[in-house]
């Protein structure tokens, strides 16, 4: 039975007339088992490839390939599918002409394997097709408490409006989770990134066919490690009080203040998705009415909810006090992950100015990126960024933009700007 505790990293203390407290929530899930192995669970994954024609030649083989080895990586009595995606969204197996799952065993995963096989590159790209589809496929099993999906693309949208992907997404919002990963230099990040978080899951770069198959089998054995099906994080504040945000900042940054759902007038919940054997936190941000020198409050109560059972729960507290050594101190846990969001924001908005021409704005935004990353010895981040820019000066940011710059190296340091690396306590 999977077991969560909690941790809470903040400075409690206010200056007078402060009103926002900031903390950490560090959440850990143990004992989680195995997906839809959990007593009166089902578990149902999706695997869509796209087989457009920009995938031809050594695309479409190593998309085969890696889809016979996802394949294998699902668990016996998971239930299960294949989407092939062009300008519609196709299913492979089952092929029986109704769109039914089936559950993994030892024939159907050969009978899979077999018709990946038949994979040809043809056709556009219109990844709100291969979203409906999937939602369809899954409409087949409607008992089933687990539903997730990869999805693997190697271009652009380009072949429906961007309103009707935008429905697809919608649709397929809160219903099941997906991972999405880009193959090659011509997808859009913003794009793929879109669809992954509105659908709980991750964007990653997959800079050639052959890694393929390396990435999808990961995919699925982190899919098929979350024994929790659904975890709520519930945030409840004091009347009068004012959830500003809440963020997930590791492993990955994600703003979830948007997902929200009214429990009661005083505390709301944010899903998380499905939960394996391991740790997350959670950037948790409260605006209280100003209190007077002395006084204590507390401001926010965050509870880890499992089938509307409260699992663990955390205390973000409040004390207004007239000290400065300790009002003006901010918790080492709260002033990096602020700074890791910053510096994801630094970077994605330098990338995009870059791409709109906007040489100074990419300048600018790209500097304040060396400049955070250098001051948060994130070596990583900043070995990325040498790929873009001329670094003149690290410590004030100074740049200057690389006149030849990869595509690939762009790409890689947008993926990479939301994920985020933990700090000691």
């Amino acid at each position: 039975m999977a077991t969560f505790t909690s941790e809470v990293f903040q400075n409690e203390f206010l200056p007078d007339g402060g009103t926002d407290v900031h903390a950490i929530v560090r959440v850990t899930c143990s004992g989680a088992g195995q997906a839809g192995a959990a007593q009166g669970a089902e578990a149902a994954e999706i695997v869509i490839v796209d087989t457009s024609g920009s995938m031809s030649g050594n695309g479409i083989a190593q998309g085969r390939y890696a889809a016979s080895v996802a394949l294998n990586e699902i668990t016996d009595g998971t239930w299960f599918a294949v989407i092939a995606g062009n300008h519609v969204g196709t299913l492979v197996y089952p092929a029986y002409g109704v769109q039914q799952m089936v559950r993994m065993d030892g024939r159907t995963r050969a009978e899979a394997i077999a018709a990946v096989q038949r994979f040809k590159a043809d056709g556009g790209t219109a990844m709100g097709t291969w979203l409906t589809k999937a939602k369809e496929v899954f409409l087949s099993v409607p008992h089933v408490t687990q539903r997730h999906a990869i999805l693997l693309t190697d271009g652009a949208n380009e072949h429906e409006t961007p309103d009707q992907l935008t429905w697809a997404i919608q649709g397929a919002t809160g219903f099941f989770q997906a991972d999405c990963r880009g193959l090659g230099d011509r997808w859009q990040v913003d794009e793929v990134r879109r669809i992954a978080s509105a659908l709980l899951g991750t964007v990653d770069l997959i800079p050639s066919p052959d890694r393929m198959a390396q990435e999808f089998a990961a995919l699925i054995r982190a899919s098929m490690a979350r024994g929790v099906a659904a975890v709520d994080l519930r945030v409840w504040a004091p009347q009068g009080a004012q959830v500003l945000f809440v963020k997930q900042v590791a492993p990955h940054l994600e703003d979830i203040t948007s997902k929200r759902s009214l429990v009661n007038p005083l505390t709301a919940a944010f899903p998380t998705g499905a939960w394996a054997d391991e740790s997350r936190d959670y950037h948790v941000a409260v605006r209280l009415p100003a209190k007077t020198i002395g006084q204590e409050q507390l401001a926010s109560r965050v509870q880890v909810v499992v089938n509307n059972e409260v699992q663990t729960q955390g205390l973000v507290k409040a004390t207004w006090s007239s000290d400065e050594s300790l009002t003006t101190r901010i918790d080492d846990q709260v002033a990096r992950y602020t700074g890791q969001a910053e510096l994801a924001a630094a970077i994605q908005d330098g990338l995009a100015a870059k791409a709109a021409g906007d040489e100074d704005g990419a300048t600018r935004k790209l500097g304040r990126a060396v400049q955070i990353a250098t001051a948060t010895g994130d070596e990583e981040m900043t070995s990325r960024l040498k790929k873009v820019v001329e670094i003149d000066n690290a410590e004030t940011g100074t740049v200057r933009l690389k006149k030849a710059v990869e595509r690939l190296d762009e790409m890689a340091l947008d993926t990479a700007s939301t994920k985020t690396r933990r700090i000691k306590k």
